[in-house]
């Protein structure tokens, strides 16, 4: 069993990696690195003006970050590689308690995966281009993950409970995050265009929702397929 999750995830992770990696290189990165130039340039405005008016500046130390092209693209690939091997370990190991009959149910965990760990965090966080306000970090990481956790049991009880009053408390829960409410920051405010913002959301969200689907379908696929095997051994 355990020989059977650890190489479903392993293989559904590189795949939907790649895949991940691919529409983001030709569609969220180029909108990222665009907004980076709105980003730097009050930075270098001020650069030149402090220079000009202090003769001994000094330059801090900057954290590395990976340069753009094959830099970029290699940390990329390994980032979501992480990410999408740990997913694909989850719904591996949801797999073993509820067997999926057929292939295309795979779409159906891609879905509830979307909805539990982007769509629902977004709608109070939406993603956010360089050079946006944002609020504290720590308070925005405890109620993305309180909004994924109440997501995924409101999800779970409305999908597999049997009594009607559990699946009205799985619509209770999946609100009460949003019924709270996300951090904000005092003031809303973004270096890049509203347009370029609004691509950004959307290029966002759609290859995300492609990832799930082929994170869904193919861990779906290669667990049935390991089973059957085993099962003929």
């Amino acid at each position: 069993m355990i020989k059977r999750i650890a190489q479903t995830a392993g293989f559904t992770g590189l795949l939907a990696a790649l895949l991940l990696t691919l529409l983001q290189s030709f569609w969220v990165a180029p909108l990222i690195l665009q907004a980076e130039t709105y980003e730097k340039a009050p930075a270098a405005e001020v650069h030149e003006h402090a220079e000009g008016a202090m003769a001994g500046h000094t330059h801090d130390a900057q954290a590395w970050e990976p340069e753009d092209g094959w830099q970029r693209v290699l940390s990329t690939t390994g980032g979501n590689l992480v990410v999408a091997v740990g997913f694909a370990l989850m719904l591996a190991g949801l797999y073993t308690l509820r067997a999926p009959t057929r292939t295309s149910q795979g779409l159906l965990w891609g879905l509830a995966g979307y909805a539990t760990f982007v769509l629902a965090p977004t709608l109070g966080l939406p993603p956010e281009l360089p050079g946006t306000a944002a609020a504290d970090l720590a308070q925005r990481q405890i109620w993305w993950i309180s909004t994924a956790a109440s997501t995924a049991v409101g999800i779970a009880l409305i999908v597999f409970a049997r009594h009607w009053l559990l699946k009205v408390l799985g619509v209770a829960i999946l609100a009460v995050p949003h019924i709270i409410g996300a951090p904000q920051p005092e003031v809303h405010s973004m270096l890049a265009p509203e347009a370029l913002e609004a691509q950004f959301k959307i290029a966002s969200q759609l290859t995300n929702v492609a990832f799930w689907l082929a994170l869904g379908l193919i861990s779906t696929w290669l667990f049935r397929r390991k089973s059957e095997g085993q099962y003929h051994a």
